[in-house]
């Protein structure tokens, strides 16, 4: 059995920006681990937050083991590079400022890291909400319907090709580099991609527990899902080999909406068709809907979740060939 002396030292980098509403459980969590505390450092990459984010996270207990670094680009991938060369653990842990983790993350994460021997490993993205909308949001990211990666569904420990968050071993860096600055969003993907290239391996392992505060609003989810479609065809720019099967299916439907409703206004069996199509989408939706509704403890509306499914779906859609026809900074 290990020594808490012989524990290696770990760095937990957290990239953040305006997070007063979060931060306190968020960083509470993080210094609060089963975890020794001295074997523990905290970077912080401040995206220039213009409320009580730093005042919340100076007067926390445990503050002094906490770096904060400024991080004027305001945006995930920069912070991550801000901070990450300042690290000096053996392992670093990835935690973002809406997700609160277990006591036991930390421990779990490095006893992963050791016994797979994998580059970087993670554990499931458990969602949940607050207000009535944020909880079908919430249950409809956990549905396979929404989105079917390992880590959104899965209660199997399994080599997979990203995880959420991530620990990964400090030389992981040293070989393969930082995260991607041109990427605002899909940085984590990417650098997974980089991972796998050179032979590396991702390990996803639901033992590693966590939940993370979705968003509360379907104007915020729209946004958010735009926002991953466009960062996915930046992504696939310059890797387009690393496209997955699931990945296509927002794009398709998106399109077959749009040009099988011109398609049904000139068609009359091109109409049936298309009405048939959609009735078997919503029907297949409204199946997961209930799935998913039903593994919850609390009260969530079936129909809200069903509608969260169609938003996703087609925001990604649209964001995916907005950035496939214009492309563009954002």
């Amino acid at each position: 059995m290990t020594s808490q002396d012989e524990l290696p030292l770990v760095s937990v980098v957290m990239p953040i920006r305006n997070e007063e509403h979060f931060i306190e459980r968020c960083l509470g969590a993080v210094l609060q681990q089963d975890y020794p505390a001295d074997k523990i450092e905290v970077l912080i990459a401040d995206g220039m937050s213009d409320d009580r984010t730093v005042e919340i996270i100076e007067s926390l207990t445990g503050a002094d083991r906490v770096r904060i670094v400024p991080n004027p680009e305001r945006i995930q991938s920069y912070g991550l590079n801000h901070i990450i060369p300042l690290a000096k653990g053996d392992y670093i842990v990835r935690i973002d400022g809406h997700t609160i983790i277990e006591a036991d993350y930390i421990r779990q994460c490095v006893k992963t890291l050791q016994e797979t021997g994998a580059d970087n490993v993670g554990g499931g993205m458990d969602a949940v909400g607050i207000t009535a909308i944020g909880k079908a949001i919430a249950t409809a990211g956990n549905s396979a319907f929404a989105v079917p990666a390992a880590f959104h569904v899965s209660a199997t420990a399994q080599y997979t090709d990203t995880v959420y968050l991530g620990a990964w071993s400090a030389r992981v860096f040293e070989r393969i580099g930082l995260f991607n600055t041109e990427l605002v969003t899909n940085e984590d993907y990417e650098l997974n991609y980089r991972i796998r290239k050179s032979s590396g391996k991702i390990y996803y392992n639901p033992a590693i527990k966590s939940i993370y505060y979705s968003r509360q609003t379907w104007s915020q989810l729209a946004r958010q899902y735009y926002r991953y479609g466009r960062g996915k065809v930046k992504m696939l720019r310059q890797y387009p080999e690393s496209l997955r099967p699931r990945q296509t299916v927002a794009p398709l439907f998106v399109v077959g909406l749009l040009s099988g409703l011109v398609l049904a206004l000139i068609s009359r069996p091109l109409r049936w068709i298309y009405v048939g199509v959609l009735f078997l989408y919503l029907l297949l939706g409204l199946i997961f809907a209930i799935r998913a509704v039903s593994k919850q403890s609390e009260d969530v509306s079936i129909w809200r979740t069903l509608l969260t499914f169609i938003i996703m779906h087609i925001a990604w859609g649209l964001g995916f060939w907005r950035e496939v026809i214009k492309p563009g900074a954002f």
